[in-house]
């Protein structure tokens, strides 16, 4: 997968983001913040792995977002993070039938996230496109994407203006489902960091 600077500069901010929550993990492992941006960092990363580590690398989210939540059941940001990594791991799910079981998990994930914070625009817009997620999970198999989204495939030709049309229209729905969700959670993460004060990461390699 082709790499522009900005998502080298990303990679770089989540991995070191990343590492500075297994330390503070070490020091104290009940922090439920630590563990909710542990959580966000390593399903902003999924995105720029194979299909196979992308999977492996949800999982682990999911399973630092769960352990937050052990000790905040109530914490929204965990809710609504772990309402989006049941949300790509249906979309990586090829199975529709097996999608739905994580398309139902993230629906009650988001439906908590807003009954905690029911202002929230982002968790009522989730809630919205989570409803309509199995049919675009048909659109986005249908057309081989979900590999290309979690960057498995390399690039590929087309053979005449209607297939590059499809394409193109398959990229935009690909984006519509991955961009905004990984985004999103990339503005949480980023926001969570924030109020951390955390130090900065040393600038990146040039």
């Amino acid at each position: 997968m082709d790499m522009q600077q900005g998502d080298l500069d990303r990679i770089f901010f989540f991995e070191h983001a990343r590492k500075t929550a297994e330390a503070t993990y070490a020091k104290d492992p009940l922090d439920a913040d630590n563990l909710t941006r542990w959580g966000g960092a390593l399903l902003e990363l999924s995105q720029f792995q194979n299909m196979a580590e992308s999977k492996k690398m949800i999982q682990e989210a999911i399973s630092k977002l769960e352990e937050a939540l052990l000790v905040n059941p109530k914490k929204h940001d965990t809710l609504w993070c772990l309402g989006n990594a049941h949300t790509s791991q249906a979309f990586m799910t090829p199975d529709l039938d097996e999608a739905k079981e994580y398309f139902d998990k993230s629906a009650i994930h988001f439906q908590q996230a807003l009954d905690e914070d029911p202002g929230n625009d982002l968790y009522r817009k989730s809630l919205e496109v989570a409803a309509k997620a199995p049919e675009l999970h048909k659109e986005i198999h249908a057309h081989g994407l979900a590999q290309q989204a979690m960057g498995s495939a390399g690039p590929s030709t087309s053979s005449g203006s209607k297939t590059t049309l499809k394409k193109k229209k398959s990229s935009d729905l690909k984006y519509d489902i991955f961009g905004w969700i990984i985004l999103a959670v990339g503005i949480v993460a980023w926001v969570g960091f924030a109020k951390s004060q955390l130090p900065p990461p040393p600038p990146p390699p040039r």
